[in-house]
């Protein structure tokens, strides 16, 4: 594949990336993003007249469900199990994780 990078744009690159480069390295990353480039240039050129764009390859997950209001835990039920509650205050108290 062409080289679509020149050492100087490489050079440029590394530098704004405050990256110390090799002069092995420039010839391989330099190489290696010409490549990069050439194959989103295939990609760019594949014909995909009559494609309707997507977000997704799939349409259906087999874990989509209907979103219907169900019925919840009550208050009383929910804390139950929790190790330090305040079921006046509607919540329980966890240990701290954070400074």
């Amino acid at each position: 594949m062409s080289s679509g990078f020149s050492r100087e744009q490489v050079t440029a690159i590394a530098a704004l990336a405050h990256l110390e480069l090799n002069d092995a390295e420039i010839d391989l990353f330099a190489r290696q993003l010409g490549d990069i480039l050439a194959a989103a240039d295939a990609v760019q050129r594949v014909d995909t007249t009559g494609v309707p764009p997507t977000a997704s390859v799939v349409t259906r997950h087999a874990s989509d469900r209907a979103d219907e209001v169900r019925p919840c835990l009550d208050r009383d039920e929910a804390l139950a199990n929790a190790p330090d509650p305040a079921p006046d205050a509607g919540l329980f108290k966890v240990p701290r994780v954070i400074g």
